[in-house]
């Protein structure tokens, strides 16, 4: 008997897969990290190869560990880094390329011309994006242009294209041998390629960016019983196994959250952080430097969208400190260290190392230390590190505001960074409200998994997802309005110095 979903969550650092039961509780997990390969500044790239290997490595191990096999799982959801970009031979299943990555900002001079000729606007009405390198569509015009042949043979079929949840569906379906060249609306919503109305690849857009039609993924529903077929019996699972469910990471996270209703909120802090508010079946477009989305669609019933402001870099600051200033050991390090002073002393840090994203989009800036004194030890970096988290989080909610008019009484949290009680602590703090984190942390995961078990009945409706949410923990604010006012204008002093440093 089919008692179980497995879900694959492919983030920007790590794959895992994870098993839940019908109340959404967890059964088992199995990760790895995959590597960050940064050839030269500004660029950062995955090895598509690499990601699928220890995708089936991560679904053996969590199978394992559960007991269990592909009978006992009524069907498997897939969450994924999105934006980021693949290009394979479509005869050998072969990799083309690295992988290009949502971080990547190589592609600033396609974006700035784009804005300098008007086409931007119209990428912003059709696609609710501004243009700018974050997205799959430049990243796919640089790989048609520099890499050898790719071009011809995408025109003629013999390569394809998409973000990485139509590589690892591809490869699960059967790769070359009969796999679904497919993706779903949200991850095709993040490419500035396809029409938010019509929910469709647009041809003034393609132009815009000159990439062919044929090397793209069918759109599809994010959750579907039929839409992406199943697992192959000689692949990782080891049987056939519906996937119901395929949504970008961040749209997990708010299925995975239940925010299914308009006015509903979630932040994800993760390698970066995600903040999408619902806004229910209508568009709303923003004028405040945030991004227009699709939040899911669950079968034939109409697209939910959302606004999202995105942030490139929160978690990966903390592994700034660890990996390239040995300033800690790991992750959790920089809340013992950040513990030994109460604040930051007047040293801010805006980790600009992608440019700046929501909502400020501005490419040209890169990341600084400022107010620094010989009074500062590694300890108010740490602090500072954490706060730059929280703040960059708080510049979003107050555009969300300005936007839809919708004034947060609670928080959603969710992502690795909230295991630290501190960042969650300064959280509630810089935006005044309280901070809400469910027992389920990993709702990216759960978000696949409920995405994917509505699509074959595992779960009835809706409401028995949110029956299935607890609260695990809540932080309130402990400081005054004064002292929070005081902060947000050092760091937007701070962020002001970040801006004009690289010519684009």
């Amino acid at each position: 008997m089919a008692d179980f979903v497995a879900a694959i969550d492919h983030g920007t650092t790590s794959t895992r897969c994870m098993v839940f039961g019908h109340d959404g509780r967890e059964v088992g997990r199995a990760q790895t990290e995959h590597r960050q390969i940064m050839p030269a500044p500004g660029r950062v790239e995955h090895d598509a190869a690499e990601i699928w290997a220890n995708t089936q490595q991560v679904v053996s191990d969590a199978l394992r560990t559960c007991g269990l096999g592909a009978d006992d799982l009524a069907a498997v959801g897939l969450a994924n880094q999105r934006e980021t970009t693949v290009v394979w031979d479509a005869r050998t299943g072969e990799p083309l390329s690295n992988a290009i990555v949502w971080q990547d900002t190589r592609t600033d001079h396609i974006a700035a011309a784009l804005d300098r000729d008007g086409r931007g606007d119209v990428i912003r009405h059709r696609a609710g994006l501004p243009p700018a390198t974050y997205f799959a569509g430049g990243k796919l015009q640089w790989l048609l242009e520099h890499v050898e042949g790719l071009r011809e043979a995408a025109e003629a079929g013999r390569a394809l294209a998409g973000t990485t949840d139509s590589w690892l569906l591809w490869n699960l379906t059967g790769g070359p041998d009969g796999g679904r060249h497919v993706t779903d609306v949200t991850n095709a919503s993040r490419t500035m390629l396809m029409d938010l109305e019509t929910l469709d690849w647009d041809d003034e857009l393609l132009g815009f960016f000159d990439v062919p039609r044929a090397v793209l993924p069918r759109i599809r529903p994010s959750s579907s019983a039929d839409a992406y077929g199943a697992t192959r019996a000689d692949g990782p699972f080891g049987g056939e196994v519906v996937i119901g469910g395929v949504l970008g990471d961040q749209q997990a996270a708010m299925v995975g959250q239940v925010c299914l209703a308009a006015g509903e909120a979630k932040n994800t802090y993760g390698t970066g952080n995600f903040l999408l508010l619902n806004t229910g079946e209508e568009l709303t477009r923003s004028r405040n430097g945030l991004l227009t989305t699709v939040c899911y669609q669950f079968g034939d019933a109409k697209p939910v969208y959302a606004l999202e402001g995105s942030i490139a870099v929160t978690g990966s600051a903390v592994q700034w400190l660890r990996d390239q200033l040995g300033v800690i050991r790991g992750a959790e390090d920089s809340e013992v260290l950040a513990r030994q002073v109460t604040d930051a002393a007047g040293c801010y840090f805006v980790p600009a190392f992608s440019g700046l994203f929501a909502p400020y989009w501005r490419s040209d800036a890169r990341g600084a230390i400022v107010g620094l004194s010989r009074f500062h030890t590694s300890a108010h970096i740490a602090r500072a590190t954490l706060e730059a988290i929280c703040y960059q989080s708080c510049d979003v909610v107050a555009a969300m505001e300005k936007d839809s008019g919708v004034h947060l009484e609670v928080l959603k949290v969710d992502g690795g960074v909230t295991a630290n009680d501190l960042c969650m602590q300064i959280q509630a703090d810089t935006l005044g409200v309280d901070v809400s984190r469910p027992v389920v942390a990993e709702t990216t995961a759960l978000g696949a998994a409920y995405a994917a078990g509505l699509a074959v009945g595992f779960w009835a409706s809706p409401d028995e997802l949110r029956e299935n949410w607890h609260e695990d923990r809540r932080w309130s604010p402990t400081i005054d309005d004064e002292q929070r006012r005081a902060g947000h204008v050092g760091w937007r002093k701070a962020v002001e110095r970040t801006l004009d440093w690289v010519d684009v």
